[in-house]
Formats: structure tokens, C-alpha cells, sequence
């Protein structure tokens, strides 16, 4: 029987198959080593093979593509209710046989090697601005523990912090100077690990002109440009502006019933990093927006006045998703002129 679809359950050393053929009917189950898998494919006809998304996703949809095969890869959300009662790799291979081949199913667009490699970027810095923030606190809360109080913020840490450490009138003892200072160096050497990989986006982001074309529209710089165009891919892969948005997580969560609409807050699905990015860029407008006179018959001004200024953000957020969108799918550059006309 010709296989026509299989659903691959990957993990780090043993990979589950389960395929099917035309009619739907199990013609193969097998358990192969890591290292038999391109082997193994390369035997095979062409046909579909689902992944689930998860370590590792991205490479093997680009290793069995190269081979011939079709790769859709799915959150693994969207693959649970197709896994029938206990789980195991047998039973979560054959659940993901029976999802891909779903029409209605919802597919995770592939990343190449570029996109991957600049998302990590991303990632290392992330981590290491937690870090920061996680070093920062923990300096000011030991100093708290001697009664010294540092005001919130990075920026205070380092002003306040050394002249906190050289006062010899707040009675500190020497080891625990010490120690603080040690801190503050550690604060420092994260510090300039964060810029460094700003610096590296930043090169990377001048590199590329969909993401310079990108960083036009107001509320988002080269590092929401350059996450955007790394993670959301093809353009294609999304129906419009609006399942980017949903993609994002920046449209409302329903919870309807009877034929009775409700729609709650954000449903905050989805990449949680590129929403985060949007929204801080969508607070900076919104503060302009505040401050600025010209800016008071705009849209976002208008919205500034009769709503909270978190909601005014997020709003925001929403709509620079969706002109990035329209900005990568149509290949053309932001026009303020032609927005304003859009939105009156």
C-alpha cells in the first residue's frame, strides 16, 4: 500500500511513525533511532508528514522537505483532542496523522536557517535582560536588609549603589561591601552582554529591507522589525491583517453563547515576545499621543480620550500588527498620508 501520510512524533533519540494510506487505514508503525530518520524518509514516496511544533520542528521540516516530502507543522494544542485515551508516542504519532490531514487545521509557518538564528538572538537577549532585572533587584533587596533604600530602576542601581558601597557613615560591614560590589559588577558584565546583542540585531535589521521597511511605521524599531520579520515568515501563510493579529494574540478573547456575543480582554495566544514588543511600541505612541498638541485630533488621540491608556496601547498594538502585514505582504513602504485618509 502506498503511504500517504504520517504523522512523526519527534524527540531526541527515538521517533515514532504512523502512516496511512489513501483510505485512511494504518499500513505503518514504527519506531526508528535519530539517526536512521533521514534514511528511513528518503526511502519513502513523497507524501505528507505532520510535526508537531516543538525542538528540533524547524530543522526536520527543512531535512524531510529537502527529500521530497510535504511538512506542516502544528501546535501541540491543536494535535491533543486528536489523541485518544492514555498517551504514548504510538498513540500522539497517530493523533498527529489524523490532525495534519484535517482541512480546517491551523499550521505553524516553517522557519529557515536566517529566521532561526536571528529569533535566538532575540531569545539570548531576552534572557539576559531578565537576568539584569533579576541582579538589580536582588542588590537592591539585600541593601534593604541594612535599611538602605535604592529607587526602582537600573539606572538608580548604578548611581546610587557605589556611593552606597563608599560610605563608610551607613556602617556596612566590609565582606558585605564587598559582596555588593561584586553584584554590581556582575549587573554591569549582563549589561554589556544585553547591548551587544542589540548591537548584532541592529546589523542584522540594516541588512534586511523588509525590515527597514518595517521600522517606518511609528511604534516599531529595528528590534520589533527584525522580530517580526523572523517570526511571522511568509506573509502568505496568514489569511489577512487580522489572523496576524490573532496570531499575535492582540485581538479579544470570546466567550459566546446562545447567539450572545462577548468579547473579553486580549486572548494573549500566541507569541507572547512580538506582543510584548508591540505593546511597549504602542505605549510610546500613546505617550506622544499625551504630550504632543498636533497629535490631538489623530486617532490614537482621540481614543487617548475617552479610554484607559493601557486599552489606548494595546489598540495600538493591534494596529501596527496588522499594517505590518500589509506592509510584508504587499512589499511596499509605510505612507503616513495614505494611512490617515484609511482611518478618518
Amino acid at each position: 500500500m502506498k503511504i500517504t501520510t504520517v504523522g512523526l512524533d519527534l524527540a531526541k533519540n527515538v521517533f515514532q511513525v504512523h502512516g496511512v494510506d489513501e483510505r485512511g487505514a494504518v499500513v505503518l508503525r514504527k519506531q526508528i533511532k535519530r539517526d536512521q530518520v533521514a534514511a528511513f524518509f528518503a526511502r519513502l514516496e513523497p507524501c505528507l508528514i505532520g510535526i508537531e511544533a516543538c525542538g528540533g520542528a524547524h530543522y526536520w521540516a527543512a531535512k524531510l522537505s529537502a527529500l521530497g516530502h510535504r511538512v506542516k507543522i502544528m501546535a501541540p494544542q491543536f494535535v491533543k483532542p486528536y489523541v485518544k485515551t492514555n498517551k504514548n508516542d504510538s498513540l500522539d504519532a497517530e493523533g498527529i496523522c489524523e490532525a495534519v490531514a484535517r482541512p480546517n487545521m491551523r499550521f505553524v509557518p516553517a522557519k529557515s536557517p536566517e529566521q532561526q538564528s536571528v529569533l535566538s538572538l532575540h531569545t539570548a537577549r531576552e534572557s539576559f535582560v531578565r537576568a539584569r532585572t533579576a541582579q538589580a533587584n536582588q542588590i537592591r533587596g539585600l541593601l534593604l536588609e541594612f535599611g538602605l533604600v535604592a529607587p526602582q530602576g537600573i539606572r538608580h542601581v548604578y548611581q546610587r549603589v557605589p556611593e552606597l558601597i563608599e560610605d563608610a557613615s551607613n556602617e556596612l560591614p566590609g565582606r558585605f561591601r564587598i559582596l555588593i560590589d561584586r553584584l554590581l559588577q556582575h549587573l554591569k558584565a549582563l549589561d554589556v552582554q544585553v547591548r551587544e546583542l542589540e548591537r548584532e540585531i541592529e546589523r542584522w535589521h540594516r541588512s534586511s529591507e523588509v525590515s527597514r521597511r518595517l521600522e517606518t511605521i511609528p511604534g516599531i524599531g529595528p528590534m520589533t522589525a527584525s522580530a517580526l520579520v523572523a517570526s511571522a515568515g511568509d506573509p502568505a501563510n496568514f489569511k489577512n491583517a487580522r489572523q496576524f493579529a490573532a496570531w499575535i494574540g492582540l485581538v479579544p478573547h470570546q466567550n459566546s453563547s446562545g447567539g450572545k456575543t462577548q468579547l473579553l480582554g486580549i486572548s494573549k495566544r500566541g507569541n507572547v515576545y512580538l506582543r510584548t514588543l508591540l505593546i511597549h511600541g504602542g505605549r510610546t505612541m500613546v505617550q506622544l499621543a499625551k504630550t504632543r498638541a498636533d497629535q490631538a485630533g489623530s486617532w490614537l488621540g482621540k481614543l487617548v480620550s475617552r479610554r484607559h491608556h493601557n486599552i489606548a496601547a494595546v489598540a495600538m498594538a493591534n494596529k501596527n500588527a496588522r499594517l505590518a502585514w500589509a506592509l510584508l505582504s504587499s512589499g511596499k513602504a509605510y505612507e503616513a498620508t495614505h494611512n490617515a485618509i484609511q482611518t478618518v
